[in-house]
């Protein structure tokens, strides 16, 4: 809801269609949001010349814009907070075995915090294991598209960091790897291959 009153708050120009695009939406879903945002009274809608309507915040829907930019905001440095920390765990857990060397499989914003954290504990980041990313480097670091390019590039570990298939890539990469040589946080709930294993043996 908070992208729709930004967008809203922005401009009185935009049509539902235009809201639709700008929110990446459905227009079912926009018309949807808006009705709510104007039973809520969040927002007003007023006619306007070629049978439009035009539409705009109302000062509750101001507060409820800036008090939604507050809470995410808040969501977003709790998440940065935690995701860091528990990559730094992982990372000094690594060095403790004498592993200074990564590649990370994620080439998104998870990426760059787990990047961040290896700078703070001094793992160094080898490559970025990106399949069908076409680009050649991500933040300085090469990227590559499988795993045996990552080895290559002198990788001992891999760390993942891709947040829309965790688990799907931890299992690809222990296929290939020994289990104790990959490793994920615990906000990506990946099962891991330790831990199968004695289920299935159960």
């Amino acid at each position: 809801m908070v992208a729709l009153l930004a967008a809203v708050g922005d401009s009185d120009q935009h049509t539902q269609r235009s809201l639709a695009g700008r929110l990446d939406v459905a227009l079912g879903l926009a018309n949807a949001l808006l009705k709510r945002c104007v039973s809520k009274g969040l927002i007003k809608i007023q006619n306007a010349p070629a049978r439009r309507y035009a539409y705009y915040l109302t000062p509750k829907g101001f507060a409820e814009k800036s008090r939604l930019v507050a809470e995410y905001l808040e969501s977003s440095l709790n998440f940065f907070r935690r995701a860091r920390g528990q990559y730094e765990e992982l990372f000094v857990a690594l060095a403790a075995r004498g592993i200074t060397k990564i590649a990370i499989a994620g080439s998104g914003e998870l990426a760059e915090i787990a990047m961040l954290s290896a700078s703070a504990t001094g793992i160094t980041v080898q490559a970025v294991i990106a399949p069908g990313r076409n680009i050649p480097d991500f933040h300085g670091h090469a990227v590559v598209a499988d795993l045996a390019a990552a080895l290559a590039h002198g990788a001992e570990a891999v760390v993942i960091a891709d947040s829309s298939a965790p688990q799907a890539v931890y299992d690809r990469i222990c296929a290939a790897l020994p289990a104790d040589c990959v490793v994920a946080p615990r906000l990506l709930h990946v099962t891991s291959a330790h831990v199968a294993s004695k289920e299935i043996a159960a």
